[in-house]
């Protein structure tokens, strides 16, 4: 490990960690995804000795938490229900120590709008957007913003209900697809040029990551399923080019609140311009997932990764 990310590795020994519940699963869209990465993470975590117990959140997760005695929790749900401030602040409530950012940060990042709202009364750069809710709604965004676009459910991951869209039909269409997902749907101006995503860990940005797939954007297949997709470390900037992105990245994380760790992603326009789409409280952890990919080359393996995220929330929360 070179020196600058030294001090992320948890020196932590694993009994101070207590039992150790990894909530993962749960009732969102990316329940699927969430399973993988919390089969990953329990197997990390019980090489490595800790005492874990892994609960596949449902109705009875309240019950689960009390009868298991649990002493902190590796909060690996993706998606509402989990990563949008409701879990975190059950935990809050039972006393329960858990990974990732908390109530508030966990909310706004949830929320894209939000986030956005943000990120732009501090004058932090994000792609102009609009929020459908009707016909007239996609027929004036695309006048306003031009197109292509970009259609997302406000409040969904892993680019699910997610689509490009080129005209007014288009735009319908994939606000009514959207629409099955989220109450609140929003369309986004195209960015053209390389895509980024950077991770944080420990309140330290991790090296970026560009981002290169045949798809018409970075997918859902593209992101867990295609073996085409392309992960480039070093990304390619010029050295200047890079620190410029990792302040942005850190200044961004900062305005939301994030804490313990966290997954930004970043295009890149023609003139070179970064424009910030949305930042992850609890990225995924899978054999495709990109925080894997960023801790490795800060020189930690899956293992010392997981701990480094479990030891934050000893410092952060006790």
């Amino acid at each position: 490990m070179t020196s600058a990310y030294e001090q992320l590795r948890s020196t932590l020994d694993v009994k101070a960690f207590g039992r150790v519940a990894v909530l993962y699963g749960g009732k969102s869209a990316e329940r699927e995804v969430s399973l993988k990465s919390g089969a990953a993470v329990i197997d990390a975590l019980t090489t490595a000795g800790v005492d874990v117990v892994g609960i596949d959140v449902g109705d009875d997760l309240l019950a689960r938490l009390q009868n298991e005695k649990i002493d902190r929790a590796f909060i690996i749900l993706h998606g509402r229900g989990g990563e949008d401030g409701s879990m975190q602040g059950l935990l809050e409530c039972l006393g329960i120590p858990y990974t990732g950012s908390g109530i508030l940060a966990s909310a706004l990042a949830m929320d894209k709008l939000r986030t956005k709202q943000v990120w732009q009364s501090l004058g932090i750069p994000t792609p102009r957007h609009a929020v459908l809710a009707s016909e007239h709604d996609c027929v004036a965004a695309g006048t306003e913003l031009g197109f292509p676009l970009i259609v997302k459910p406000a409040h969904e991951g892993s680019s699910i209900g997610m689509a490009k869209v080129n005209s007014v039909e288009e735009l319908v269409a994939a606000w009514k697809d959207a629409a099955h997902y989220d109450s609140q749907v929003l369309v986004e101006q195209w960015i053209h040029g390389p895509e980024f995503t950077i991770a944080v860990l420990r309140g330290q940005v991790l090296p970026p990551i560009a981002l290169g797939t045949p798809h018409v954007f970075y997918d859902y297949d593209a992101k867990y399923i295609a073996n085409d997709t392309q992960y480039r470390i070093p990304c390619g900037l010029d050295s200047a080019k890079e620190q410029e992105l990792i302040d942005l990245t850190a200044r961004a994380c900062d305005a939301i609140g994030i804490e313990g760790w966290g997954r930004l992603d970043v295009m890149q326009d023609e003139q070179g311009r970064f424009w910030l789409l949305e930042v992850n409280t609890a990225p995924g952890m899978t054999d495709h997932s990109l925080v894997p990919m960023a801790a490795r080359a800060a020189g930690l393996d899956f293992q010392q990764l997981v701990l480094a995220i479990l030891a934050e929330s000893v410092a952060t929360r006790g």
